[in-house]
């Protein structure tokens, strides 16, 4: 509890004790003076009631007077005027509790978040002139070297010079599993180092640095509302003056029009006042949000504002771009089909012919031929676009594509293969070829799986590759429509279609790529998600969701969270709107007397603020 929170609660139990006192007093002593009742009620109204009195003139004169504490000043001020004084005392102490223990609430919330966000250190041990100096990490320039002990949190963004060590990046990916790191490889700030001392050159200066511009997102997210938030400061607008407008034709009309009494109906009119105060609803829902992009956060989730939160809840498609995205965007062998000759000779053949390469395909055959000797190949010829041509061991191997086949005339038709075939030829006789895919990553099927069947949401997939190079990494996770073939204009418009599609479905379309070469696509879905992006600036920039590492299941665990966060915002305005309509008809029938109207306010909004914070925690 904060120095003012003990403040405040201090001056709420003198408050009650006042109270207390006062009516004590007024009970015990039967013949005291009407005057001296009523100033011992507004000295405790007064000690109550000041800074509320306070607020609510300062409101005034600044022409936003249609809030709680003109709302709770009037009406208490009013139940004064007719002779209650003391409800109005009990009023204002109800109220001042209520707001203390909301405060309390709302504020454990927002700790909690930033706790979750609290990723940026303090210092920076700076090497200078063989010293180590403890500084700022704004005093700390691109090209300086920082000393990053165990346990240090990592303050900038660079690159190992010496050492090595475990880096817990959970703080930005959401995974507790270590990253080994050692010299040559990029850090950065906001990851912990567990075990080892780095020295680090720095690369970024700190508001460049990957936990600043974390935080930056974060924060900036308050600002892109989401439709439920917008719906409720519409609806604050014009609720307020018109509850204030219902409640002076309440405390007007019956006795003007009707012979009623006029303290009773003033009195109902001001429990009218008391039991509309909209903040259960203003307060609740920006906080639900708020907690869900902390939960999103906490996972490695980044969530550029409640709008794209909101939106992610009502995907019912989600396009997936292949290369890097759904696959590791690495070669690796897939199967060897070796004709009239041994699958290891045939493999050392294709090594023998690659080894001086450094096209990708190349290397993925020797990354599957390891460490094992290489023979020695001479008269090593390459043939743009088409292959190897080399003497290994006195034979004349042809290691290339299709085209070098036909070109030696050792086959016609290629075998139908979903992947890229790397035939071989020794002394002018086929011997087989090397199929060489794009490795599916490990936990892509498993995603497609909760998507479509758990989640009910439509997966396609967009891809540059043949078509049956698309259709085969399709069927394999289980992915509903494919599309191949496109170049990255065909990218755009099939997404259009889709879009389209989607606005006439009353769904949103979410796209995912990484971040990079899929920035115009990633733009132009209703939510981007850029995949695999720590530390990526063009990704960050791009993307509305960012999935800080590469696991494709945060996807489903972002749209969980969306649902169960806008889940949790209906139920707190249903919740409020039903118990305000139900006291708002009681007051009007004088049934709810002003305290009961209050209470039920309070309680509300307490309530409401207590399931805001369940966002913060979704498992789902």
């Amino acid at each position: 509890m904060t120095h003012s929170d003990k403040k405040e609660l201090f001056s709420i139990i003198v408050g009650a004790i006042a109270l207390a006192a006062a009516v004590i007093i007024t009970k015990l002593i039967s013949d005291i003076p009407t005057w001296l009742q009523i100033l011992i009620f507004l000295v405790s109204y007064m000690l109550l009631g000041w800074n509320v009195i306070y607020d609510a003139i300062h409101g005034l004169i600044g022409g936003e007077f249609l809030d709680e504490n003109f709302l709770m000043s009037i009406a208490s001020i009013g139940a004064i005027c007719v002779g209650e004084y003391t409800e109005a005392v009990l009023v204002m102490l109800l109220y001042r509790i209520g707001e203390f223990l909301q405060g309390l609430a709302v504020g454990r919330s927002r700790n909690s978040i930033a706790s979750l966000m609290d990723i940026r250190p303090d210092s920076a041990n700076l090497e200078r002139d063989g010293e180590i100096l403890s500084v700022m990490p704004e005093d700390v320039h691109i090209g300086d070297i920082i000393l990053v002990r165990p346990g240090d949190r990592i303050p900038l963004d660079g690159t190992i010079i010496d050492g090595n060590s475990g880096l817990n990046t959970a703080a930005l990916t959401g995974e507790s599993l270590p990253r080994d790191v050692t010299v040559g490889d990029n850090v950065l700030s906001g990851c912990i180092n567990l075990n080892g001392t780095i020295r680090v050159r720095v690369d970024k200066e700190s508001d460049d640095s990957t936990a600043s511009r974390v935080l930056e997102l974060i924060e900036g997210a308050a600002s892109n509302k989401s439709h439920s938030e917008n719906f409720i400061t519409r609806f604050a607008k014009w609720y307020t003056p018109s509850v204030v407008i219902l409640a002076l034709l309440l405390a007007v009309i019956p006795p003007l029009f009707f012979s009623q009494n006029w303290s009773s109906w003033l009195y109902r009119a001001l429990t009218f006042l008391v039991i509309s105060c909209p903040c259960a609803l203003v307060i609740s829902v920006p906080l639900t949000f708020f907690s869900g992009i902390g939960c999103a956060s906490k996972r490695g989730i980044l969530v550029k504002g409640s709008n794209y939160l909101e939106a992610l809840g009502r995907c019912g498609t989600v396009v997936f771009d292949k290369t890097g995205t759904l696959t590791k965007g690495s070669f690796a062998i897939k199967r060897i089909e070796p004709f009239g000759i041994a699958e290891d000779d045939l493999l050392r053949y294709a090594a023998a012919c690659e080894q001086f390469s450094t096209h990708p395909l190349a290397q993925s055959i020797m990354a599957a031929y390891g460490d094992r000797d290489i023979p020695e190949s001479i008269e090593n010829v390459e043939l743009a676009g088409k292959g190897v041509r080399s003497i290994v061991d006195g034979h004349e191997i042809c290691c290339g594509n299709i085209s070098m086949m036909h070109d030696i005339d050792v086959m016609e038709d290629e075998p139908d293969e979903a992947g890229t075939i790397i035939h071989v030829a020794c002394d002018g006789k086929y011997i087989g070829y090397i199929l060489i895919a794009d490795e599916v990553k490990s936990n892509a099927s498993t995603t497609i799986g909760i998507l479509e069947r758990k989640q009910n949401v439509h997966t396609v997939m967009l891809t540059g590759d043949r078509k049956r190079i698309g259709e085969d990494t399709a069927h394999e996770l289980g992915i509903s429509e494919v599309h191949a073939e496109l170049l990255p204009q065909d990218k755009v418009a099939c997404l259009e279609g889709l879009l389209e599609d989607g606005a006439s479905r009353n769904i949103k379309v979410a796209f995912v790529g990484d971040g990079i070469n899929d920035a115009p696509v990633l733009a132009r879905a209703d939510v981007g998600i850029a995949m695999g992006c720590l530390g990526s600036d063009a990704a960050i920039e791009a993307a509305d969701v960012v999935i800080m590492d590469d696991n494709l299941e945060k996807i489903p665990k972002a749209i969980a969270i969306s649902k169960n966060t806008v889940k949790i915002a209906w139920q707190n305005i249903i919740f409020a709107l039903a118990v305000k309509f139900i006291v708002l008809i009681l007051g009007i029938f004088g049934i709810a007397e002003m305290w009961i109207a209050l209470f039920a306010d309070v309680g509300v909004c307490l309530l409401a603020v207590l399931n805001s914070m369940r966002a913060l925690s979704i498992e789902k």
